[in-house]
């Protein structure tokens, strides 16, 4: 008896950790860096800052390409080469350029609307020794459609916004259709070592630099319309991120701070659309968080129709779920599962196991040279609460973490993963890389989405998707980037149905508030979807229509003054 006791102990005991095992000995994550061809590592200048990740087709053939910072080494272009590898074609490409910057971040849109992902990178030095900070310009590549850029920073009016730029973010807050830019900028000016910032280090320097807010003039120039759009904030910035909060159909700004609650909070904008100025709405929202805001997720975690976000921080990182109808969002971390003590920068919302929810990755490091090593976070989202499965789910990488993304490496219709890891500035007990995990889940059926806009941004950026199946709506926003950390996941979007095998229906907002509706879609494909064109009536058929008013409207003339004449 006291035997069979000390079992059934045993067993209750243990029951939450079954739990956390993998289903039938299956790995939902498999690392593949190595046999994809992936070799990186984030060099830091002097410590803490960097590096981002971006997903984009830059040949348009199908297969996501990767572009990946490195700090003070040189930046990579992985080509994917479509049969899960990847190559580094860096050389030749034209983006050696950056070889003379400490790159940070970096997004994509098609900035000339040519058919083409674009490159935008930031930095925050120049890698000639130079020790004044900033003294850098940010910089921007057209794709020429063959693999190669062209350098257009100064012919696009860039060339003198020298700054320490962090986080950027595509969007298009006035919905002409050319992808516009946030750019996140931390000091003004510092003197001192990068490597042993602290708060007495960061509020003494007194520094706070005003961001960037970069209109697109019809794919030929940017000019900064920061402080005409009434975005006159400063703070240390991380960057900021283009979404919908308020469900009307425009882009707001989340903007996210570090040092927080010594220096300036966190912002977040109302878009007031169609007029060309932004409003603060950060403290009647709640969302004017005093944290060390290092990156945002962004998704609908409760499937309630209306955008939350996860925004990542040192110490406790913080969900703020969106209430709608103009209340203040309510942070819900403690009870949801989220609120775990670490030092996390890069996040992702996404269905990685297909059960119409989404679940929620968190990329944690140490402040480098200061590296105790800390796993990733997995939180499986269980409809009422979220589980930590990291560990168990092989997804716990204990490297110095940084920038984070979403996408389908291998077009097998589930969302892989792509950690940024910089190389540790002291001794580290274990290796620090950048991996690629491969989501092995066989489970669940799926949905892929690719816009394709005309008057829109060429894949759908600031655009907004609805799926609605099995009695329940999800909605997805096309990614520009600011999303996770410094970095932009895939445009792609992605659906998770579980056991639904057709769509009811499919809702395209796009920006400028044009919506498409699709019905009776099948799921586990790619579906591929074309913006519909205003109707514009042709300028000979306006001519003749006038003309024609005109001849009426004389003849109605001519028959009056005759009945006129003839009265008389």
């Amino acid at each position: 008896m006291k035997n069979s006791w000390i079992r059934l102990k045993f067993i209750f005991k243990y029951i939450p950790l079954l739990s956390l095992l993998p289903i039938n000995g299956q790995e939902l994550f498999v690392d593949i860096t190595q046999q994809a061809g992936i070799q990186h590592q984030y060099y830091v200048y002097e410590g803490t800052f960097g590096g981002g990740a971006c997903v984009f087709d830059l040949n348009n053939d199908g297969y996501e390409d990767i572009y990946i910072t490195s700090g003070t080494s040189q930046d990579v272009l992985y080509l994917n080469n479509g049969n899960g590898t990847f190559k580094n074609i860096i050389k030749g490409s034209g983006l050696e350029i950056t070889d003379g910057f400490v790159t940070q971040g970096v997004v994509s849109a098609d900035v000339n609307k040519d058919g083409y992902r674009d490159l935008f990178i930031t930095t925050i030095t120049t890698t000639d020794g130079a020790t004044i900070i900033p003294r850098a310009k940010n910089l921007l590549f057209l794709n020429n459609g063959d693999s190669t850029f062209k350098d257009v920073t100064q012919a696009y009016g860039l060339e003198d916004l020298n700054s320490f730029s962090t986080g950027p973010s595509f969007g298009d807050f006035n919905a002409d259709g050319y992808p516009d830019l946030f750019v996140g900028n931390y000091f003004q000016e510092f003197t001192g070592k990068l490597g042993i910032i602290k708060d007495a280090t960061i509020v003494s320097a007194n520094q706070t630099a005003k961001s960037y807010l970069l209109e697109n003039i019809n794919g030929k120039k940017f000019e900064n319309v920061y402080e005409a759009y009434e975005l006159g904030h400063k703070g240390f910035g991380f960057g900021g991120v283009f979404t919908d909060f308020d469900n009307d159909q425009d882009q707001d700004l989340l903007v996210n701070q570090d040092f927080g609650y010594k220096a300036v909070p966190n912002f977040l904008y109302e878009n007031q659309y169609p007029n060309d100025e932004f409003e603060d709405v950060s403290k009647k929202t709640q969302m004017d968080l005093k944290i060390n805001a290092m990156g945002s997720a962004v998704g609908d975690y409760n499937n309630d129709g209306w955008m939350d976000y996860y925004v990542t921080n040192i110490k406790f990182n913080m969900l703020m779920e969106n209430q709608g109808t103009k209340l203040p969002f309510i942070d819900r971390a403690k009870e949801l599962g989220t609120y775990n003590l670490s030092i996390s920068w890069g996040a992702n919302f996404a269905d990685f196991d297909h059960d119409g929810d989404l679940d929620l990755f968190v990329s944690n490091g140490d402040l480098n040279p200061n590296c105790t090593p800390m796993g990733n976070f997995y939180f499986e989202n269980n409809q009422t609460h979220f589980i930590d499965r990291a560990r168990a789910l092989n997804i716990g990488d204990y490297g110095v973490g940084r920038g984070s993304i979403t996408f389908d490496v291998d077009n097998d219709g589930d969302l892989d993963l792509l950690v940024v890891n910089q190389k540790p500035i002291l001794n580290y007990p274990i290796p620090s890389t950048t991996k690629l995990f491969r989501n092995d889940l066989s489970m669940g059926n799926w949905l892929k989405v690719a816009l394709q806009g005309i008057e829109a941004e060429f894949n759908g950026i600031g655009s907004r998707i609805t799926l609605i199946a099995g009695g329940k709506k999800q909605i997805r926003e096309i990614d520009g980037g600011g999303s996770s950390h410094l970095s932009q996941n895939s445009v792609i979007a992605h659906f998770g149905l579980g056991k639904i095998e057709a769509i009811d229906s499919l809702i395209i907002d796009w920006t400028g508030g044009k919506r498409q509706i699709l019905t009776k879609i099948n799921a586990n494909q790619l579906l591929k979807v074309s913006e519909i064109e205003s109707e514009k009536r042709p300028l000979k058929r306006i001519i003749l229509i006038v003309i024609s008013i005109l001849l009426g409207l004389l003849a109605y003339l001519v028959l009056k003054k005759r009945k006129s004449t003839s009265n008389q």
